[in-house]
C-alpha cells in the first residue's frame, strides 16, 4: 500500500513538472517570436545600409549572403549633410531636455510639497497634465506665427523652445510622482538643522530623485530626438533642419535613396537604444520608501 501511494505521488509530481516545463517552453517560444518580429525591421534596415544598390532590390531578398559596402555611410555623413543634421538634433534635443528639467523640477516640487488652498494644487496638476492631451498638430499654425514674429523660424533656438514647452508638462507630472514618494520627514530634519527649503531640495530631495531625473531626461531626449512635425514646419533651411527631416528629404519624386536613408537611420538609432538602456537601469521608484520608520 505505501509503495502504491509513493508511486502515485511520484507520477503526479512528474506530470506537474512536465506541465511546468511545457508552459515555460511555450512562454520562451512566444517571447522569441515577439523578439524576432520586433528586430526584423531593424535588421533589414541595417542590411540595406550595408548592401550595394544592386543587392537591395534582389529577388528573392538577400538576408545574409550579400557583399558588404560602406559607401552609403560615407555618402550620408561625408558627402551629404547628415552629420550636420545629426549635430542639430543633438543640440536641440539636449538643450530642450535641460531647459525642461530646469523649469519642470521646481514646479513639480512646488506641487508636491507646498500647501495649496483647497484643491487648487490638484487642479493645477491636472491642468498641466491636460496639455499633453492636446494633439500637437492643432498648435502648429499659432506656433508658426509666433516664431515668425519673434524671428525664430529656421533656428535651433526656436525649435528647442517648442520642444521645451511640449516636454515641460511631462517633466512636472512625472517628477511630482517621484517627489511624493520621498518622505517629508527627511526635508524637515534638514530644515531643523538649518537648511532652507531650496537647500533641502538641492541636497536632500534631488539626490534621492536621481532615478526619476534620469528616466525623465531620457524620455525627453527620445521625444525631441525623434520629433518630425514641428521640425519640418519650423525649420526649412539646410543649416537648421534636424536628422528626421533630413532623412525624409531623401524621398523625392525622382528617386528614393534607400542606402543613405538606412545608413543615417542606423546611426540615428544608436542614441535612442542607449537612452532606452539607461531607462531600464534608472526607472526605479520608491528608493526612499522605508527610510523613515515609526
Amino acid at each position: 500500500m505505501p509503495s502504491v501511494v509513493c508511486g502515485n505521488l511520484a507520477s503526479s509530481v512528474h506530470a506537474q513538472s512536465g506541465d511546468l516545463l511545457l508552459k515555460s517552453a511555450a512562454k520562451y517560444l512566444v517571447a522569441c517570436a515577439a523578439l524576432a518580429v520586433s528586430w526584423a525591421p531593424i535588421y533589414w534596415m541595417v542590411t540595406i545600409a550595408l548592401k550595394r544598390e544592386i543587392d537591395q532590390f534582389a529577388s528573392p531578398p538577400l538576408w545574409f549572403a550579400f557583399t558588404l559596402t560602406w559607401e552609403h555611410f560615407h555618402d550620408a555623413f561625408f558627402v551629404r549633410s547628415f552629420g550636420r543634421e545629426m549635430a542639430n538634433s543633438a543640440v536641440v534635443a539636449g538643450g530642450s531636455t535641460v531647459a525642461a528639467l530646469l523649469l519642470g523640477v521646481p514646479a513639480a516640487y512646488g506641487l508636491a510639497r507646498l500647501q495649496w488652498p483647497g484643491s487648487l494644487g490638484e487642479r493645477v496638476g491636472f491642468w498641466i497634465l491636460s496639455t499633453r492631451m492636446l494633439p500637437p498638430i492643432v498648435t502648429i499654425v499659432p506656433l508658426f506665427l509666433m516664431m515668425r514674429e519673434l524671428r525664430l523660424l529656421n533656428s535651433l533656438l526656436g525649435l528647442a523652445l517648442v520642444y521645451t514647452a511640449f516636454n515641460l508638462p511631462f517633466v512636472v507630472w512625472m517628477m511630482r510622482g517621484f517627489f511624493d514618494e520621498i518622505p517629508r520627514e527627511l526635508e524637515e530634519a534638514a530644515m531643523v538643522d538649518g537648511e532652507t527649503r531650496l537647500g533641502a531640495l538641492l541636497r536632500v530631495v534631488l539626490p534621492l530623485s536621481r532615478p526619476g531625473l534620469a528616466a525623465t531626461a531620457v524620455f525627453c531626449l527620445i521625444v525631441a530626438w525623434n520629433e518630425f512635425l514641428f521640425a519640418l514646419i519650423l525649420s526649412q533651411t539646410d543649416a537648421s533642419i534636424t536628422l528626421p527631416v533630413g532623412i525624409a528629404s531623401r524621398v523625392t519624386q525622382y528617386k528614393i535613396e534607400w542606402g543613405s536613408m538606412s545608413a543615417a537611420g542606423v546611426v540615428a538609432m544608436l542614441p535612442v537604444l542607449i537612452f532606452a538602456a539607461a531607462v531600464q537601469k534608472h526607472l526605479v521608484r520608491g528608493l526612499s520608501l522605508g527610510a523613515v520608520k515609526g
